[in-house]
C-alpha cells in the first residue's frame, strides 16, 4: 500500500479569519483519498514545525494581507527558512498559497506573488488556483461563485474588518480555498505516483 500524501498548511492568522481559510484548505486536502492535511501555525518556529515541513509532500502557505503584503509574522517564518534553503530541503515539493484581507482587493495579489517567489526560491513546484473568475466576470455572476474575487495565482478571501472569523470569510471564499487544497493534494499524489513509476523504470 502506498504511503499517504502529506500536505502541510503553513499559515499565520492575525485575527482568526485566515485560520478559517486554512481549515478550508485542509478540508480540501482531506477529501482526496490517500492524502492527509497537517495544519501548522508558523508563529511557532520549533523543531516540530521544521520536521513536519521537511516530511511533507506539499506545503500550502497562507498569510493575511496587511498593508498590501504578507504579515510580519509570516515574513519572519520565511526568513527563518534560510537554513532549509541552504540545503535545498524543500526542492521539488509542491507548493501553493492563499491570503485574506479586509479590502475587496486589498492588493492580495502582491501577497500571493511574494509567497510564490518564496516557494520558487526553495525550488518548489507552484500549483495555481485553476478556476475561472466568478462574480463580476459576467452580469449574472454572484458572490456565491467560486473564485468570486477573480484570482489565479492562489486562493483569495475577503473578511470585512467589522466581522469576526465566525462570520467571515464568505462560504464561497472558503469553498475556493477548499478547491485549492484538493488541487494541491491531487497534484502531489500524481507527482508522487509518477516518481515511483519512474524509479521503477530506471531500476529495471
Amino acid at each position: 500500500m502506498s504511503e499517504p500524501i502529506t500536505v502541510v498548511i503553513a499559515f499565520h492568522s492575525g485575527h482568526g479569519h485566515t485560520a478559517r481559510q486554512a481549515r478550508a484548505v485542509a478540508a480540501g486536502v482531506s477529501s482526496v483519498p490517500g492524502a492527509q492535511a497537517d495544519l501548522r501555525d508558523v508563529t511557532v518556529l520549533d523543531d516540530e514545525l521544521w520536521a513536519a515541513l521537511g516530511r511533507a509532500d506539499a506545503i500550502v502557505f497562507g498569510s493575511p494581507t496587511y498593508m498590501g503584503s504578507q504579515s510580519s509574522a509570516f515574513q519572519t517564518f520565511a526568513e527563518a527558512s534560510s537554513s532549509v534553503w541552504a540545503t535545498l530541503g524543500w526542492r521539488d515539493k509542491v507548493a501553493a498559497g492563499f491570503t485574506n484581507s479586509a479590502g475587496l482587493n486589498g492588493d492580495k495579489l502582491n501577497t500571493l506573488t511574494s509567497i510564490a517567489l518564496f516557494a520558487a526560491q526553495h525550488g518548489m513546484h507552484w500549483v495555481n488556483l485553476g478556476l475561472p473568475p466568478g462574480w463580476l466576470y459576467t452580469s449574472t455572476g454572484s458572490v456565491d461563485d467560486l473564485n468570486r474575487l477573480g484570482g489565479f495565482l492562489g486562493a483569495m478571501a475577503q473578511s470585512p474588518s467589522d466581522l469576526g472569523p465566525e462570520e467571515a470569510p464568505l462560504t464561497s471564499d472558503l469553498m475556493t480555498a477548499e478547491n485549492l487544497g484538493r488541487r494541491v493534494a491531487l497534484t502531489a499524489t500524481q507527482l508522487a505516483h509518477g516518481r515511483r513509476a519512474f524509479t521503477g523504470v530506471a531500476a529495471g
